[in-house]
């Protein structure tokens, strides 16, 4: 019997600790980690592993929501991610850090909010890195509650936050609640609930469905050895060039913020889109 898929987009400002998170729930260093100043993600990748008896896909982004780097570099990398995670994502984790929380955090949250459509929210679990700076005897949701932002983003999601720490909780000594063992396995519940919730089934839009079968057009053109990221790579071209006229926030928008449908895997649909 085939293992239930789960593709799971992580999302989130540059240097919340999305790779460090990902491998550590992975249990493998399939993301590289930068430790410099500027780290962070620079470029989008997928890695899937067999879970707790499910297909899991990691789609690791760099910040779609700062600003330092250039509109065409970033839009290469929505691109890349839409096509990864294609047909849709089960889930998308939305990474923020446990901090004093600056007016940067806020417009990235605020901006965040802006661009995920409600019925997005509903695939959409909050997880907090650092949970080391977690005040004593405070839980996250007590933390969350300090900031109307917070509160706001995590109530859209439909109060569903968890906390890890990629640093000090991996063997903690600190009781269940400050263990990373505790806590991922409270987040895969919340993974589960979501799919319960939605029958089964996961996030798509016209725009994923489209590039879906874009996607398996493109394989089927190609020569059997040629490999399947082959495809992937001369789709995102192609649609780079298709989207040439649209700014970033257009393309964000198309893909967390437009008219979504629910599909269960292995369901069809037309072809519809980027046409």
């Amino acid at each position: 019997m085939d293992e239930p898929e789960r593709r799971i987009v992580v999302l989130g400002k540059t240097g919340a600790g999305k790779s460090s998170l990902a491998n550590n729930i992975i249990g493998e260093k399939r993301f590289e980690v930068n430790h410099s100043a500027d780290s962070g993600t620079s470029e989008c990748k997928a890695e899937s592993k067999s879970l707790n008896q499910r297909s899991i896909t990691f789609v690791d982004t760099p910040g779609f929501f700062d600003t330092s780097r250039s509109e065409e570099d970033m839009k290469r990398e929505i691109v890349k991610c839409i096509t990864e995670c294609a047909p849709g994502p089960h889930v998308f984790l939305i990474v923020l850090k446990v901090d004093k929380y600056t007016a940067q955090e806020k417009a990235v949250v605020e901006r965040m909010t802006q661009y995920f459509s409600e019925d997005a929210l509903k695939f959409t679990v909050v997880l907090f890195t650092h949970g080391d700076q977690l005040p004593e005897e405070t839980t996250i949701k007590e933390f969350v509650q300090k900031s109307k932002a917070l509160s706001h983003l995590v109530e859209k999601c439909s109060g569903r936050c968890h906390v890890v720490d990629n640093k000090y909780w991996n063997n903690s000594q600190q009781g269940d609640y400050r263990s990373n063992t505790f806590q991922i396995k409270e987040l895969f519940n919340s993974i589960d609930k979501i799919v319960e919730l939605n029958n089964k089934g996961y996030y798509t839009s016209d725009m994923l469905q489209a590039v879906t079968t874009k996607l398996e057009k493109e394989k089927a053109r190609l020569p059997p050895e040629e490999s399947p990221q082959k495809a992937k790579e001369a789709l995102i071209d192609s649609i780079m060039e298709e989207t040439s006229g649209v700014g970033l926030k257009t393309l964000l928008e198309m893909f967390l913020g437009g008219v979504v449908k629910v599909v269960r895997d292995g369901e069809p649909w037309g072809s519809l889109g980027l046409e």
